[in-house]
């Protein structure tokens, strides 16, 4: 047998192939709840935060059922071929919340270089991201567009191409299936509306010319994006997960 590359594990995924592995033996029969997430992080011995990832990551591939209010259910996967179960097992992506984190410590410099720098027309161009923004969330949309902008328009500051790619492609990992998810679970115009005044907070620090300050703005914003990706999971509201529906339809 020829030597094959040894890829490292995302521990999100271990978690993931150790549950679906216990569905697809009956350790967890169709249509039962499986144990609530504290409960599964313990019996793993490892964070909630890694275990909400795992889960999220098995409902992207249909083997669970997230039912707000309620828990997560075993769903009936008999009709789903051997192919399409090894395809949907293999989705692979980077964890959500490992993106944060790593946004937190380079964004933060990257602010704070901007506040050294800030120009009038730095923060012309961010203010009219922010515009943008507002007018996406309007309209029923994710504010995407406009958040993309912002953040590369403070990465630009440090005239460095590497950090301008590299904060593109970090905020670029939320199209990923299982970034899309949490979304689903997650965001919500409320949400949208607080992180439009945490762009205005950054603005605001950038502005007066203090690197700590700009810093610890934008750490702040990205810590509380990370909080609302493990806030508790939402009620049951038809009524509100129709009109999250509404506005990502649109989006």
């Amino acid at each position: 047998m020829p030597i094959q590359q040894i890829e490292p594990r995302r521990l999100y995924r271990q978690i993931a192939d150790q549950l679906r592995s216990l569905i697809e033996r009956g350790e967890f029969p169709v249509g039962k709840r499986l144990p609530a997430e504290r409960d599964l992080a313990v019996q793993l011995g490892v964070s909630r935060p890694s275990v909400r990832e795992a889960l999220i990551a098995l409902e992207v591939e249909g083997f669970v059922e997230v039912r707000m209010g309620s828990g997560i259910y075993v769903r009936d996967v008999s009709d789903m071929s051997a192919t399409d179960r090894a395809r949907a097992a293999s989705v692979m992506a980077e964890s959500p919340l490992d993106v944060i984190r790593a946004r937190q410590t380079i964004e933060g410099e990257m602010a704070a270089t901007a506040a050294r720098r800030c120009t009038p027309a730095l923060l012309q161009s961010l203010d009219a991201a922010i515009d943008m923004m507002v007018e996406e969330a309007g309209s029923g949309q994710i504010p995407a567009r406009g958040d993309r902008l912002f953040h590369l328009r403070i990465s630009e500051a440090a005239e460095n191409t590497v950090l301008v790619r590299l904060v593109a492609e970090l905020f670029d990992e939320r199209q990923n299936p299982l970034w899309a998810q949490f979304g689903n679970h997650f965001e919500n115009a409320q949400s949208w509306h607080a992180a439009i005044a945490e762009h205005r907070a950054v603005v605001d620090a950038i502005a007066s010319c203090s690197p700590d300050a700009a810093r610890a703005a934008m750490c702040e914003h990205l810590e509380l994006s990370h909080q609302r990706f493990y806030a508790a999971w939402p009620a049951a509201s038809d009524a509100s997960r129709a009109a999250v529906a509404s506005l990502k339809e649109t989006s």
